[in-house]
């Protein structure tokens, strides 16, 4: 009377294809996590990089600007009064 094995080949290759399955679902799901962590860490970067934009602009640029623009501004204003002035003497007088 031969005693048969108590586990067959077929049966040991069956629990290591299972266990080999389930290592791979577990490291596709830690895989999955940690790409989802780095995924929110590179957001959070992102956002601070988004609030701390590099200075572009200075003080004095900008009231450089502003004042040439007044001059600008003035100049027009002071030849369309001339010339609505001028209008307005060739009307009453001619």
């Amino acid at each position: 009377m031969s005693q048969s094995p108590l586990v067959t080949r077929s049966e040991i290759r069956k629990r290591k294809e299972e266990q080999e399955r389930l290592a791979e679902e577990q490291r596709r799901a830690a895989e999955r996590a940690y790409e989802k962590r780095e995924k929110e860490i590179s957001n959070v970067y992102r956002k601070e990089l988004k609030k701390n934009k590099p200075v572009t602009k200075s003080r004095s640029s900008e009231r450089v600007k502003q004042k040439e623009r007044s001059s600008f501004l003035n100049k027009a204003i002071i030849i369309v009064l001339l010339l609505l002035i001028v209008v307005m003497l060739l009307v009453f007088f001619v």
